[in-house]
């Protein structure tokens, strides 16, 4: 089973607009123009985070074990052992209050996993971009590493497509292991070893 599912954000319109409005005052204050972390994200009734990244994928993973499935595949995101992450005040008022927290009831759903016994392949993918698979270039690569340390890397992304043959590859490869581990897929230059989604995960066990 490959559980992919995640809470989307909506913006609040007018949070951009009074975000524009600050722009001139920005500049003459030698600031940055747009101030992005000043506009403000809403989930809608009944899809945050809680509902969507933590009870909706304990759901999914209940229902693989009633059909006798003893592999999961789940996708979560980097940052999710990091509670000051920037992506944990989206849905959030300036108080607090509302409905956020997307990486920690992420964190949730994967320590549920990992504690039913069932093998599993927890995937922390970087930023996903809109693009054609890159699995299909000779130049390509994919990257795999632990504790967030492709975060902070300059290309710390990683196309849908790509994610995708990732996940296929890790209900082969992975079978019967309990991984986790971040990744990014990158064109590969000169000198440098590319690796297959499949390749990559051999190497990464083998570090283990």
């Amino acid at each position: 089973m490959i559980i992919c599912t995640s809470a989307v954000p909506k913006l609040r319109k007018r949070s951009v607009f009074k975000a524009l409005l600050k722009v001139p005052i920005n500049i003459i204050s030698r600031k940055k123009a747009f101030q992005f972390r000043e506009v403000k994200f809403k989930y809608a009734q009944g899809q945050h985070p809680e509902m969507v990244d933590y009870l909706g994928q304990v759901a999914q993973i209940d229902l693989a074990k009633r059909l006798g499935i003893s592999h999961v595949i789940l996708v979560s995101s980097m940052g999710v052992t990091n509670p000051d992450d920037f992506l944990n005040t989206l849905g959030k008022e300036q108080d607090g209050s509302g409905h956020g927290d997307i990486l920690i009831w992420k964190r949730k759903a994967e320590q549920y996993l990992m504690e039913t016994g069932l093998d599993y392949t927890i995937i922390h993918p970087g930023h996903l971009k809109d693009a054609p698979s890159s699995s299909s270039s000779s130049t390509s690569s994919f990257v795999l590493d632990v504790d967030d340390k492709l975060k902070h890397e300059p290309n710390c992304s990683i196309t849908r497509a790509d994610l995708a043959t990732l996940c296929i590859a890790s209900l082969t490869v992975g079978k019967g292991e309990k991984l986790d581990f971040d990744c990014v897929s990158r064109n590969g230059e000169d000198g440098e070893d590319v690796k297959s989604a499949e390749s990559a995960i051999i190497d990464f066990m083998s570090l283990e």
